[in-house]
């Protein structure tokens, strides 16, 4: 059971740390490696030490221009990337796509119109966007308005087939978690819902929207109830393509609002696109999915921005359904695990990675990859545009605060997961040497003693992670005085 306390604070944690995945049980101390050519420096053994994470850390540091590792510790152990694998998926997108590769949500009709009718079956056909929201989707209801379709004859249909549905990222987190929704050629707002609550005479008012900047559409086929319960938090239940939740009652408090995982996006963007177009005086039948796409002329579309540009908003908010999506049309396979093995086989082939991917966004537990292997990586892509859409910082000095002014910054994507923290990427001086690095930490016991309830937000799990990011904060540190 719950504290009233700790489950309100995960009802409202709408960005909480989520579970994590299995490392192999090492020490963090490397045995000596004579005649391997790689430094040892005892000021990273003692940065490491000190941090007491348990299980495994490993790292490498590498001169960007000639490749040589210049320090490494356990860096052959295959440790789970977190979100750092978003930079392979971003290298592999890259690849497949091309950085101007652009995702469309397209309007068709299958017939004339004629006087304002539509004479057959109007059509959203998705490409998988995993970037749309609701503006956008606005701002396609209002060009298909300006066409002068006020009814239709035939069927209201959607088509999802850009990419295939996936029920969730990872089946190993918490139900109700932001960040493990669907997947699917139509997706809207990241598939998320916004759960709101006020209390009032009678009870709760609960509402659900698909919410932008610009309109707040409701929404019919995601709905919540509170009930008297103590927990679980949330429970789910999916019923004929909508989403029914439960919260438990204790844990609202007066007022407030969550963004939950919608299971079923292609009747959700249906929907929430319906509800638009009535605002336009059309009033829509509800919307029936088809798995083939009929003959049918275009009357609207709107465009996402070119793929560097939703992969610059990936890694900067470390949104896994973007990586899912991407990924999903890049290899174009038939489920996620078949995806990401093909992602995992073009890295081998292609830079002579071993590594082991489960999905595209790092959130599922069983991905591995080394600290050598993702610095192998990362030194392949430093010519291209990685290193221009990475996260920029300066150094952080001994009190953890980055340091104004300092001439020397650091791009790099960073991981979390439950107990397991990554970074990978570049210290960059105005002058002298660049350096390409990845550092990998997972203490597997605690990750295997969690039980579904605690996955959001494990005791303890805060205080890990900050220890981790001052480890990386101190290593970067180090090295970029000793080597740059």
């Amino acid at each position: 059971m719950y504290s009233r306390r700790w489950v309100l604070t995960a009802l409202l944690a709408s960005a909480a740390v989520p579970g994590c995945a299995e490392a192999p049980a090492r020490s963090p101390r490397p045995a000596s490696k004579p005649g391997s050519g790689i430094a040892r420096s005892g000021g990273s053994d003692a940065i490491v030490s000190a941090a007491g994470l348990g299980g495994t850390v490993g790292f490498v540091v590498m001169d960007s221009r000639s490749g040589k590792i210049i320090e490494a510790m356990n860096e052959t152990v295959g440790q789970p990337p977190a979100s750092v694998a978003k930079a392979m998926t971003s290298f592999y997108a890259l690849d497949r796509l091309g950085a101007s590769y652009r995702y469309a949500t397209r309007v068709m009709t299958t017939g004339p119109v004629q006087g304002g009718r539509l004479q057959g079956d109007l059509i959203l056909v998705g490409s998988g966007d995993p970037s749309l929201d609701t503006d956008r989707l606005g701002d396609l209801a209002q060009t298909l308005a300006a066409k002068g379709i006020t009814e239709i004859s035939g069927r209201y249909l959607a088509f999802a087939g850009g990419i295939p549905h996936i029920d969730e990222i990872d089946h190993e987190q918490p139900d109700f978690v932001g960040y493990n929704p669907a997947v699917s050629g139509l997706n809207l707002n990241y598939n998320r819902v916004n759960f709101e609550w006020r209390r009032g005479n009678n009870g709760y008012n609960i509402s659900m929207d698909a919410r932008g900047k610009r309109f707040i559409p409701a929404v019919a086929m995601a709905s919540v109830s509170a009930v008297p319960r103590e927990a679980p938090l949330f429970a789910y239940k999916a019923a004929n393509d909508r989403d029914t939740w439960t919260v438990a009652q204790a844990a609202l408090g007066k007022a407030g609002s969550r963004w939950l995982p919608v299971r079923h996006p292609e009747i959700y963007t249906a929907e929430v696109f319906a509800t638009l177009m009535r605002a336009h005086g059309l009033r829509l039948p509800e919307a029936s999915l088809i798995g083939a796409l009929p003959a049918g002329a275009v009357v609207a579309e709107t465009r996402s921005d070119a793929l560097s540009e939703v992969m610059r908003d990936m890694l900067k908010y470390s949104t896994n359904m973007t990586a899912e999506a991407l990924g999903l049309t890049a290899s174009g396979a038939a489920g996620l695990k078949a995806s990401a093995a093909q992602m995992q086989a073009w890295a081998a082939a292609k830079h002579g990675i071993s590594s082991r991917f489960v999905d595209h966004s790092g959130l599922g537990g069983d991905s591995r990859i080394s600290a050598n292997d993702m610095a192998k990586a990362f030194h392949a892509a430093r010519g291209g545009m990685l290193p221009d859409l990475l996260k920029q910082q300066g150094l952080r000095g001994a009190d953890g605060k980055e340091i104004k002014n300092h001439p020397t910054r650091v791009v790099a994507k960073t991981g979390t997961l439950n107990f397991v923290s990554g970074l990978a990427g570049y210290v960059q001086p105005t002058s002298g040497k660049e350096l390409t690095f990845a550092i990998f930490s997972a203490d597997t016991a605690r990750r295997d003693a969690l039980s579904m309830s605690e996955r959001e937000q494990p005791k303890g799990g805060s205080q890990w992670t900050r220890r981790a990011r001052d480890m990386q904060a101190k290593l970067i540190s180090h090295w970029a005085a000793q080597y740059t």
